[in-house]
Formats: structure tokens, C-alpha cells, sequence
């Protein structure tokens, strides 16, 4: 019977990239790989024949053959013809490995032992502060509860006295190989969990995980400059990791409360303030609050007016990593009074017919002006 165009089987074009026919090498594996599709005669020979394909294609000096002379030019009389065992066919060894976790396809690699040495979690804190402590920075106690290495068993998980030994399942190798059709896989052994080791006598405190629960207690300093949503990294302070693995990490999460007077953005800080209506009108120098360094002195001009706004500049929040200041900018808000003394009753009334008398006059001048042109 003959045989299938290559490109046809990978449903590509003649002039598809390396990456094209290895994307659709990919798609074919996964799709009728014989762990997905048992006892099915069909979907193997389709798998066989997608992997012969791609031993070719996959190969420059093979794919060139292939073009020019056909299946006869890479028949196995031909010379460098592909073949399970040919150059560039460890690719479909090592697409299968990423796409189901094989350590060794068709058995044409040794299998190696997966590290049972695990990495620690990374934890999280969630911390929250007030706006003065984020200008100005501090130092936070935290209480972390974590998994940390079993000082009985050293965390080993093994009582004292014994050690884990090797699992005869796989025989300490982590993996266990069995025949399917024409290849052979290696999978992580189900017993040891691919570490190649049980504790048949298991330390009393931690039940052999090597690990127990504790409260650590931390310093960490926040610098000044935070805001909600910064993330601080303590290295080496995250749960510790299993059969030796590295210590995790901890990242404590800011969370700067609301504060009464001021309203944050970025660096830049917003602040109101009320003035009475007579230092709207007159002028004059009011104090107002910073975050950092006490009262300031602002000057209020002549006339001004509800929402003016005025600019502290470096009165503001520090930024992170000490790279200058933000600025405060005042808002103002002329309060009008809801009552009045005897005496500012009368001032005010002679205030309002000096106006009166103003717009009286003003409106004479404009008729004058309406006459005469």
C-alpha cells in the first residue's frame, strides 16, 4: 500500500515553516496519542504516522530528500534515512515530553529521576498602614504561620533511627516503564510520587512530611514613599520546601487606610480648608497642615474664591526609593455664616448699602452711556 504524503498527514503546505510543522505535530500527538484514545487501532496508526512524518520534515537534510525524490529518498536504504533512531527524531521525544510528561518515548533515551527536593510555597501578608506611616516609613512585627523544616527528623520525614529508603516499585528510580504497542513510556512511579524514595517508619511530629507548622515572628521595614498595592519581598522567609528543597518566599501586600484630612494621588497629596468671607475678600495668611512637616503658612490674595486651588510644592508624599517629593495642593471653600452677632448683623447691612449704593451708581452710568453712545 502506498503511503501518504507527509505534508498531507501534517496538514500543512510545502512550504511550511519549521514551526508550522511542528505546531501541527503537536495538535495530531495530542489528538490521537494512544493514552487518549485506548485500544483504538485507528488513532495509533494515525500517532505512528504523524511521528514518521515529522522525523522527516523536521530533519533539513531529510525534508530536502523528501522534496526532491519522494518517500524513496528517505526510505530506509537511503542513506542518513530517517528513522526512529535517526538525527533530529529526539524532537518528537521531546514534544511528548512537554505535552504528557514522559521521561523517556520509544525507548530511545535512559529515563532520569526526578528531584524530589520540592521548592517551598511563596506566602502572603496583607498589611495595613496609615498614611503617615507610609510617608514616613517604619517597621511592621509580623506573626507568619508557615510550614518550617521538622527539627526531629531534620526533614528527612524518617523517625529517628531509620531513612527513607529506595521504593521498590520503581526501584528508585521515580519512574515506571511499561510497554505500549510499538514504544515504551516511562511514568512517574504512583508509590514515591516520583522522589524514588518511602519512609516505612515515619517521624512521630511531622507524620514523615519533614515539615510541622509554626508562627514565625518577622521585622520587616516598610520604606517611605507606599502605596496600596505595593508588594515588599522577604527573601527565604516563605514555607520551607520539602526533601531539601529551597525556602520559599514571603511578599507582604500595603494597604494604606483612608485618611480624615488628606486624599492621596500618587506622590501628590490634596487637602481643603475653609475661609471666612472677609479673608476671601481682604486677603490674609492662613495656617494649614502637611503630612510631614507640620503647619504651614499660606497666602490667601484679595478676592479669592470658592475652589481655589493653591500649590505647597514638595509638601507632598516622598516617592519610593527616595527620589524627591510630591506636591500639596489646598483647595478652598469660602464659608458663608448661618448666624450672625449683633455687631456683625450691623457691619454687614452697612457693607450691603455701600454695595447697593455701587450699583445704583453703575447702573446710572450705563443709561448716561445708552443715551449718548
Amino acid at each position: 500500500m502506498s503511503k501518504r504524503d507527509y505534508y498531507e498527514i501534517l496538514a500543512v503546505s510545502r512550504t511550511a515553516t519549521d514551526q508550522e510543522i511542528k505546531s501541527a505535530y503537536r495538535r495530531l500527538a495530542v489528538k490521537y496519542h494512544p493514552d487518549k484514545n485506548p485500544n483504538d487501532a485507528t488513532a495509533e496508526e494515525k500517532f505512528k504516522e504523524a511521528a514518521e512524518a515529522y522525523s522527516v520534515l523536521s530533519n533539513t537534510e531529510q525534508r530536502q530528500r523528501y522534496d526532491r525524490f519522494g518517500h524513496a529518498g528517505v526510505s530506509s536504504g537511503a542513506a542518513g534515512a530517517g528513522s526512529w533512531g535517526a538525527p533530529g527524531f529526539g524532537g518528537i521525544e521531546d514534544i511528548l515530553g512537554d505535552l504528557f510528561g514522559f521521561g523517556d518515548v520509544f525507548g530511545g533515551r535512559g529515563g532520569t529521576r526526578r528531584s524530589s527536593a520540592q521548592r517551598g510555597a511563596d506566602l502572603r501578608y496583607d498589611l495595613e498602614i496609615t498614611l503617615e506611616e507610609a510617608a514616613n516609613g517604619m517597621t511592621a512585627q509580623l506573626r507568619i504561620p508557615r510550614l518550617e523544616s521538622c527539627d526531629t527528623c531534620k526533614g528527612s520525614g524518617a523517625a529517628s533511627g531509620s531513612h527513607p529508603e529506595n521504593c521498590t516499585t520503581c526501584a528508585g528510580t521515580g519512574q515506571v516503564r511499561y510497554q505500549q504497542g510499538f514504544f515504551s513510556v516511562a511514568r512517574t512511579c504512583h508509590v514515591c510520587r516520583g522522589t524514588g524514595k518511602v519512609i516505612k517508619n515515619p517521624c512521630p511530629d511531622c507524620q514523615g512530611t519533614g515539615r510541622i507548622e509554626r508562627e514565625k515572628q518577622l521585622e520587616v521595614k516598610v520604606p517611605a514613599g507606599v502605596e496600596t498595592g505595593s508588594r515588599l519581598r522577604v527573601t527565604g522567609e516563605g514555607e520551607a520546601g520539602a526533601q531539601g528543597g529551597a525556602t520559599g518566599d514571603l511578599y507582604v501586600v500595603i494597604h494604606v487606610a483612608e485618611h480624615d484630612v488628606f486624599e492621596r494621588q500618587s506622590s501628590n497629596l490634596y487637602e481643603a480648608i475653609p475661609i471666612t468671607f472677609a479673608q476671601a475678600a481682604l486677603g490674609a495668611d492662613v495656617k494649614v497642615k502637611t503630612l510631614i512637616d507640620g503647619e504651614e503658612r499660606l497666602k490667601i490674595p484679595m478676592g479669592t474664591q470658592t475652589g481655589t486651588v493653591f500649590r505647597l510644592r514638595g509638601k507632598g508624599m516622598p516617592a519610593l526609593g527616595g527620589r524627591g517629593r510630591g506636591d500639596l495642593f489646598v483647595s478652598v471653600t469660602v464659608i458663608t455664616p448661618t448666624t450672625l452677632t449683633r455687631e456683625q448683623r450691623r457691619l454687614l447691612e452697612q457693607l450691603a448699602e455701600v454695595e447697593n449704593k455701587d450699583l445704583e451708581s453703575k447702573g446710572l452710568v450705563d443709561k448716561v452711556r445708552d443715551i449718548f453712545g
